[in-house]
């Protein structure tokens, strides 16, 4: 008896992951809404302008020829100043955000107020530590990162009351002249000084962990984590428990 014949290959198409590695079916999820973007992308952007400006001022290395071209450096504190402004105000907002925002938004995201996130915390950092193979599910931020995040915000308070107090040092007719008094909290110019320069490196510090982070998640979950930072939306499995829960 001949055997009938086969139907020839057909090449294999890639495939999205299936729901089982998520843990039923993916739907989109508004999580990150346009505030929380904004701010985001508005703090991201006026570091790296002070990160420039601020290490020029620090130690000049744009070099002006003579006339008006010689006041460089006069144009780099004045850049400074300015996206000093744009910094502060996206830090400001996003503090009022977390009290007055929606519940994805607000300071649950940072504190693991409730027994959930604080059991995923450990599930978390033994995910960071390649002790597990996937993180326990967070619709935004996950536990350990939060707390992080929130480590990150005190260090832009920081560097914005830092930033204040060397202003008002030459702020003699400015309203900013009222900070002086934060020169005795930070013993001095010098010391003011001091700690907003290790605070940069510090929070570029923190940024290049961010980002990997970012990427190892993206890649194990699947879930657009990278591209939810432009859209607000993560694809996420609907069995999922409740934010929070």
């Amino acid at each position: 008896m001949v055997a009938p014949a086969r139907a020839p290959a057909t090449p294999a198409t890639p495939t999205t992951p299936t729901p089982a590695e998520h843990g039923g079916p993916l739907e989109p999820v508004y999580v990150w809404d346009l505030v929380v973007r904004l701010s985001h992308w508005a703090i991201v952007l006026s570091m790296l302008v002070l990160t420039f400006t601020g290490i020029d001022i620090a130690r000049p290395f744009l070099h002006g020829g003579s006339g008006k071209a010689g006041f460089t450096t006069g144009y780099v504190r004045v850049i400074h100043f300015y996206a000093a402004q744009v910094f502060s105000l996206a830090v400001l907002a996003r503090l009022v955000w977390m009290f007055t925002g929606p519940r994805r938004s607000d300071w649950r995201q940072f504190i693991p107020a409730s027994a959930q996130r604080r059991r995923d915390m450990i599930g978390t950092l033994k995910f960071y530590l390649m002790l597990r193979p996937s993180p326990p599910p967070a619709t935004g931020h996950n536990p350990m990162a939060g707390l992080m995040y929130l480590g990150v915000f005190g260090l832009y308070v920081l560097m914005i009351l830092t930033g204040f107090a060397l202003y008002s040092v030459s702020a003699y007719t400015s309203y900013m002249h009222g900070w002086q008094f934060l020169l005795g909290v930070f013993h001095g110019a010098q010391g003011a000084r001091w700690l907003h320069h290790v605070t940069m490196w510090v929070l570029l510090c923190f940024a290049v962990q961010h980002f990997a982070s970012a990427l190892l998640t993206a890649r194990v979950e699947k879930n657009g984590t990278l591209d939810s930072i432009f859209t607000g939306y993560k694809f996420l499995p609907k069995d999922r428990r409740k934010d929070d829960e």
